[in-house]
């Protein structure tokens, strides 16, 4: 008897988290758009990107730079949260309210204004700022590229989680970074992302 409640107990439980998630995503839907159309009033040529990706240690860094100046080499604006970021400076000093109102207003709306979102997916898994930045850009119909040298994998035949991979319009992978960055040279110099 206790199996049965137990699993009762968890149906019902699931039904009101669904619940309660399609109503939060069709509250909050509205207020997305919104955001996006004030966010891209301006027009765009189309070759607006954001990187998305880890930043935490200088081989991150420099492997992000050094793909950075490859897209802006093919005509394309990138903003680099890690170069074109709120500055360490204007962080000191403030509460950690702050601090989470300061990056996430600044960056969520860099991805708003962005026509493309172009993610570093090296990792044990994908780093979770960037897939939250995956998540508003696919939301808001952006184009979304990504590439990985990471041999690690999140599941058992398969290199990306189905929820990641999904939102990706091409994914570029080779576990060698230098011939990453030609394979990705040759698709740009014969194709837009």
């Amino acid at each position: 008897m206790n199996k049965k409640l137990r699993m009762a107990g968890a149906i019902l439980l699931s039904a009101v988290m669904m619940f309660s998630f399609s109503a939060f995503a069709e509250n909050s839907a509205d207020d997305t758009n919104i955001i996006s159309e004030e966010m891209t009033e301006n027009e765009s040529s189309g070759k607006k990107v954001y990187f998305a990706g880890p930043l935490f240690n200088q081989a991150e860094k420099d492997f992000n730079l050094e793909l950075t100046k490859v897209l802006e080499e093919y005509g394309y604006e990138v903003f680099l949260p890690q170069r074109d970021g709120i500055e360490a400076a204007l962080l000191e000093g403030k509460t950690e309210e702050e601090l989470i109102e300061m990056i996430f207003s600044l960056d969520a709306g860099e991805v708003c204004k962005a026509d493309i979102l172009f993610m570093n997916l090296d990792g044990r898994v994908p780093d979770e700022g960037a897939c939250v930045e995956l998540g508003i850009a696919y939301a808001n119909g952006k184009r979304c590229y990504g590439f990985k040298t990471d041999t690690r994998s999140v599941e058992a035949g398969m290199d990306l989680n189905p929820m990641i991979s999904g939102c990706m319009t091409r994914i570029f992978k080779n576990y060698d970074g230098d011939m990453l960055i030609e394979e990705i040279k040759e698709y740009l110099s014969e194709n837009d992302l």
